[in-house]
């Protein structure tokens, strides 16, 4: 059987289907927002989500290799190069030095995204945990987690690795954040070891919304940049801290 639409029925059709796709939308950012108001961990990115820049864009800028490495950490956040091959292929072109990380974490602190802290102490006076799960490096999160009163052994992020001399020597590749799928290893680690029922992931990143699940619930946030892919991932998706504190008041 044939059946002809006319160009009344096609219009139609097309509303339905929207309206199909918008029900179930925001009945997904329901779900997420259920959670989030519920949430007994948080796991928060760190470049691009707690802090405005990506750090290691600023790092391979401030050794002189900023152009080269810009695009190629754009397509590691969309999901278009593995993570592994992306990072070591990074920092093979910057090769920084000892002495250079450390004057860059001295001279270049990173800026806070805006209501971060004010939504990180609004989760630590609910009691709420908060980790700081990244792709970036610990020498660099080390002085952000102080910043905001989180514990360093929370921090799950990479280690670089340096000869005697200082010179770079690579990472440290047994670092789960390391690799690809990552961060989801971390939120299993972490509802293995507490029980977390309603651990929820905060991101910009491909990276991020991979880690759920595990994570109970994702929240992709573009307050300082905006990647498609990820918003269209994202069951629920935010632009400034201020509506998560909201969501909890």
């Amino acid at each position: 059987m044939v059946v002809q639409l006319d160009e009344a029925g096609s219009e139609q059709m097309g509303v339905d289907i929207r309206r199909s796709n918008a029900s179930r939308t925001y009945k997904m950012a329901s779900n997420v927002k259920a959670i989030w108001k519920k949430a007994d961990a948080v796991c928060f990115d760190v470049d691009s989500t707690v802090i405005r820049e990506e750090a290691i864009d600023k790092l391979a800028e401030f050794c002189g290799k900023g152009k080269e490495i810009q695009a190629m950490t754009s397509a590691a956040m969309s999901g278009k190069m593995s993570f592994r091959e992306s990072l070591s292929t990074r920092l093979n072109l910057i090769r920084p030095s000892m002495q250079q990380v450390q004057e860059f974490i001295r001279s270049k602190p990173p800026s806070l995204s805006v209501n971060i802290k004010k939504l990180i102490n609004c989760l630590q006076r609910r009691g709420v945990p908060i980790y700081l799960v990244s792709g970036g490096f610990r020498g660099i999160i080390g002085p952000i987690a102080l910043e905001l009163n989180i514990p360093l052994e929370n921090i799950f992020a990479n280690k670089l690795n340096f000869f005697l001399s200082g010179e770079f020597a690579g990472f440290d590749e047994n670092e789960l954040t390391s690799r690809d799928g990552g961060k989801g290893e971390v939120i299993k680690h972490l509802i293995q070891k507490f029980g977390y029922s309603n651990i929820v992931m905060i991101g910009d990143g491909n990276t991020d919304a991979e880690a759920s699940p595990p994570a109970h619930a994702f929240i992709g946030y573009g307050g300082n940049v905006v990647r498609e892919a990820v918003k269209n991932k994202s069951q629920w998706y935010v632009t400034d801290f201020q509506e998560l504190i909201d969501e909890l008041s």
